[in-house]
């Protein structure tokens, strides 16, 4: 069998990838008992490649679905944590532009009462 390419994959509809997933679990399970029937060796180099098959798929229906409910919690104000960005866990934690630029009411006061001085500087 010919490796599935992504590409084409990624043009098909949910019902056809997992039609073509089905169709590449039983290719595995048919060279499987192949295998254990004591097959040729040309034959048990395609597990390998229908394994690969069976993966790339899988990929193309996982990324497909994550995709999709990108789309449908991106105005939401929760987004489930498998979808947040990861970052690190310092950085999640860090403040926000917003929020490192508010001042308190106290330094609001110092900064009315008392501005920068500014000098002359002779040349």
């Amino acid at each position: 069998m010919a490796p599935v390419k992504a590409y084409e994959l990624r043009n098909k509809n949910k019902t056809e990838l997992l039609k073509v997933l089905e169709e590449q679990k039983q290719e595995l399970a048919s060279l499987r008992v192949q295998k254990v029937a004591g097959g040729s060796a040309s034959k048990l180099h395609q597990i390998g490649a229908v394994r690969k098959n069976i993966a790339r798929t899988l990929t193309v229906i996982n990324q497909t679905q994550r995709e999709q409910l990108r789309l449908f919690y991106k105005k939401k104000k929760y987004i489930p944590l498998d979808l947040r960005v990861k970052k690190t866990r310092a950085m999640r934690r860090a403040l926000t532009p917003h929020e490192r630029k508010l001042k308190t009411v106290k330094e609001q006061k110092k900064l009315a009462h008392f501005p920068l001085r500014k000098y002359a500087v002779k040349a």
